[in-house]
């Protein structure tokens, strides 16, 4: 069986989430909050609130950003209508040093910016 062209919508949210992925591997804050809705809620996925809005996401933010290393990988990515979902490989400087976690981010995108990102969070591993 052949599998179906994206829909346009599942096109146009995969490419808004690969905007917030090069804006995150470049450290651009203002572009990576852009693709953000004003209102956009960070969850740890089945644990709860992490950041609402931009203040509060931007705030959450700032000092991982600051780090040299940071990187996201993405390994694996899912795209369905306004939902994407991506496996990534993160590199960062963690309080014991360099090392690596995968994560699993799900992103709702409506009206052309995400507006729910939850995330489920692997163990760290030393580079």
């Amino acid at each position: 069986m052949k599998t179906p062209p994206p829909s346009p919508l599942s096109a146009s949210s995969e490419a808004l989430v690969q905007a917030q992925l090069d804006a995150y591997n470049r450290r651009d804050m203002e572009a990576w909050l852009s693709t953000y809705h004003e209102d956009a809620v960070q969850f740890l996925l089945h644990a709860g609130e992490l950041a609402k809005g931009h203040a509060a996401i931007r705030q959450r933010m700032e000092e991982r950003f600051k780090d040299p290393a940071l990187h996201a990988q993405l390994i694996h990515r899912i795209a369905m209508e306004n939902i994407v979902v991506d496996h990534e490989l993160v590199t960062r400087t963690f309080p014991d040093g360099l090392g690596t976690v995968e994560m699993v981010c799900i992103y709702e995108v409506a009206a052309g910016k995400i507006t729910k990102a939850s995330f489920a969070i692997g163990q760290t591993r030393p580079v």
